[in-house]
């Protein structure tokens, strides 16, 4: 829709997508240190102001470069909520019972992307892009006001004085956990093959005669249904099974509805498909979370912030692999063959993943 009404082809309209997650990866150490420092309730209200204001921008762009700048400072900001958040919860939750307590933040957060993918849908179908943008805006709007009024007399604690010393230390203790490049690489390579495909959800719909915004919206709504199931299921889940057999088991179901994306089921079907995907993917992808607020006692904001950079520098480097793919070898390789990069992403991190003892 943004690519008719600007006269721009598709791919490039997709790099709207890249222009939000490169920057919310750049930024995200940063974040991750000014939460650890200076406050996450704090960080984490002012972030959501600045994302609304620039999503009431981008409602009246006159143009793409515009809603490109826009994106991207909303990008530099956003990861001033959600990686925070979970690097607040890891500062209150014991790890023996953290898992489900992710899973619990991820359930309010998949219950809004089911809506918030939904209805925008209906919105664009209604209104046209800018309306999403324009109720997006002010409905965030309204939420921050909310959450500066709720915390105003909330204290978690003194904010640490800003030591310049001590975040190197930080990150190179991060870094010095084994597990930490099986963390950050494999949310990068998830990134790039389950969320660097959501861009091109409209375009593989078109491929079937589906011309509908809602119903490619009604798509992403269920693979985040997928993972509200998963909140729900996982108290079950890890009193049955040992976590690296949860890893095994998400990445094949990721993996496997990933595939059979590539072909072209009638929409109708799909919805089954991207609710196993979601599921798939958040039952591998939260369990990487759990070692992820684990590679640091002190420092869990910078630790969830060189998550939250790994993963969303794949949704930026994703739809441009999907594009290229998609243009030099077709839609259905490109698709299978990060299929079977995420079922590879569950083996992997089922080997390697293991608390120390």
């Amino acid at each position: 829709m943004i690519a008719v009404d600007l006269g721009i082809d598709v791919k490039t309209a997709a790099l709207l997508s890249t222009a939000f997650a490169f920057p919310y990866a750049l930024i995200q150490p940063v974040l991750g240190v000014t939460g650890d420092f200076f406050g996450k309730t704090k960080l984490m209200n002012a972030s959501v102001m600045v994302m609304a204001l620039a999503a009431l921008v981008c409602a009246i762009a006159s143009n793409f470069s515009l809603l490109v700048a826009m994106r991207i400072v909303a990008g530099l900001v956003a990861g001033g909520v959600f990686p925070v958040a979970m690097a607040l919860l890891g500062d209150l939750v014991p790890i023996n019972q953290r898992q489900v307590a992710i899973a619990r933040l991820l359930g309010i957060a998949l219950t809004a992307n089911v809506l918030g993918a939904s209805i925008s849908g209906v919105i664009g179908d209604l209104f046209g892009w800018r309306g999403v943008f324009a109720i997006l805006g002010s409905f965030s709007l309204l939420v921050s006001a909310l959450a500066f009024w709720a915390f105003r007399n909330v204290k978690l604690g003194e904010p640490k004085p800003f030591n310049r010393a001590a975040v190197v230390a930080n990150f190179r203790g991060i870094m010095a956990d084994p597990r930490a490049k099986f963390c950050f690489g494999a949310v990068f390579l998830e990134a790039i093959f389950i969320q660097g495909l959501f861009p091109y959800v409209g375009l593989l719909l078109r491929q079937i005669g589906e011309t509908r915004a809602s119903i490619a919206g009604l798509l992403i709504g269920c693979f985040a249904a997928g993972g509200i199931v998963y909140s729900l299921a996982v108290p079950y889940l890890v009193r049955a099974l040992p976590q690296n057999r949860l890893m095994v088991i998400g990445g094949a179901v990721a993996g496997g509805s990933l595939a059979l994306i590539a072909f072209h089921w009638p929409w109708q079907t799909q919805i089954g498909v991207f609710a196993a995907f979601g599921f798939g993917f958040y039952l591998l992808h939260s369990s990487i979370q759990v070692h992820v607020t684990d590679l640091s006692q002190t420092a869990r904001g910078a630790a969830a912030s060189l998550h939250s950079s790994s993963f969303y520098s794949g949704q930026a480097v994703g739809p441009i692999i999907y594009g290229f793919g998609f243009a030099h070898g077709g839609a259905e390789p490109t698709i299978v063959t990060g299929a079977l990069v995420v079922v590879g992403v569950g083996l992997v991190c089922a080997k390697f993943l293991r608390r120390p003892t």
